[in-house]
This record gives C-alpha cells, sequence and structure tokens, in this order.
C-alpha cells in the first residue's frame, strides 16, 4: 500500500494538517495568551476554566508546552523530519486528549481523539524504521516513496509563510486568504503526485 499514490499523498497532507493545528495553537501559548479568557455557563470549557488559567500563571512553563507543540507542529509540516514529529506529537496530544475526557469539554475529546488515532496512523506509516525505539530491528524497504521528494518541504514552508501574512495582516479577510493558499497549494501537490507517481 505505501508504493501507491492516494495513501502516500493522504500521509502528506495529513501531516501538513496536523503539524499546522498544532502550530496555530502553539502561538498562543508563546505569545504569552490565555487558552481562553472567557467563564460561565456559555463557555463550553468552563470546568477547565481554573485548569487551564493554573497553567497560563506558571509563566514560563506554558510557554514551554508552546514551544513544544510548535517544534512538533515544524517537525510534520518538513515531511523530511516527519517521523521524529510524529513520535515527539504522540505523548502531546495523548495528554491533551486525557485532558479533554477529564474535564466536561463537550464533544471536544471526539476532536482530540480523532487527532490521536491520525498520529497513531502516522507512526504505524513508519512503523519499519521507528521501531528501532524499541529494540527491534528495522525493515529495509526498497520502496521509492513520494514523499521523499524535496517540493513537500517546499509547500510546507509556503504554507507557514502563508500562515505567517494571514497572521500578520490581522483582519476578517486573514482566515480567507489562508483557505484560499492551502486550497492552491494543495491542489498544486496533488497535480505533482499524479505527474510524477512513475518516478516514485
Amino acid at each position: 500500500m505505501k508504493d501507491k499514490l492516494i495513501p502516500q499523498l493522504f500521509i502528506i497532507f495529513l501531516r501538513y494538517l496536523m503539524g499546522f493545528a498544532f502550530v496555530f495553537n502553539s502561538i498562543k501559548k508563546i505569545k504569552g495568551n490565555r487558552f481562553t479568557t472567557e467563564s460561565g455557563a456559555e463557555n463550553p470549557i468552563d470546568s477547565a476554566w481554573h485548569f487551564f488559567e493554573t497553567l497560563y500563571e506558571s509563566g514560563i512553563y506554558w510557554k514551554f508546552l508552546g514551544l513544544g507543540q510548535l517544534i512538533a507542529g515544524l517537525l510534520l509540516i518538513t515531511q523530511r523530519y516527519a517521523k521524529l514529529g510524529a513520535v515527539m506529537f504522540f505523548p502531546i496530544m495523548a495528554n491533551i486528549f486525557v485532558i479533554t475526557i477529564s474535564y466536561d469539554f463537550r464533544y471536544t475529546y471526539v476532536v482530540t481523539a480523532l487527532m490521536l488515532l491520525a498520529n497513531i496512523l502516522l507512526l504505524l506509516w513508519d512503523w519499519n524504521t521507528l521501531k528501532v525505539l524499541i529494540n527491534l530491528k528495522p525493515t529495509v524497504s526498497n520502496i521509492k516513496r513520494l514523499e521523499d521528494h524535496k517540493v513537500w518541504s517546499i509547500i510546507g514552508l509556503t504554507y507557514l509563510s502563508c500562515y505567517f501574512i494571514a497572521a500578520l495582516i490581522a483582519n476578517d479577510n486573514a482566515a480567507y486568504i489562508l483557505l484560499l493558499s492551502f486550497a492552491a497549494i494543495s491542489i498544486f501537490g496533488f497535480v505533482f503526485g499524479i505527474r510524477n507517481r512513475k518516478a516514485y
């Protein structure tokens, strides 16, 4: 299955999606902003408000959490170092999932569960090389993957550039700019994959 085009493209864009989810959420922590400023019955995470407020008031630890998320997200986006990103992503994502089921987050646990499952899928995708971490001999594969092409790192950097440009604009059109750039670059990536499917 790993030599098929669609599964390879799916893994590549899954890494982008999860990486940007972490990058997006990490910036708020690194800048020293609260997770949420609302407290009350209308807030879906009101039961955990004091928990997040305590983390926020820790200062350095709050930013450290954001930095960890940022590094894991960036590693996934590079594609080249995505295996390391997936390994680093797992304990962070597992921790987030447990938090959402420990407090009344309404249906947020569904989202975090899906992200955790996606993370596990990424680990399974690279299991042949990652199993060395548990003292098993890695399996040598001659399959040349599409994800190994440097164009995916370039696309990842382009995604990041579009994100930061949209963030700097900081107006009502920023989200649309980011969405359109994501769609345009995704189409390019898919076309590139189709055209190079015989080479990889």
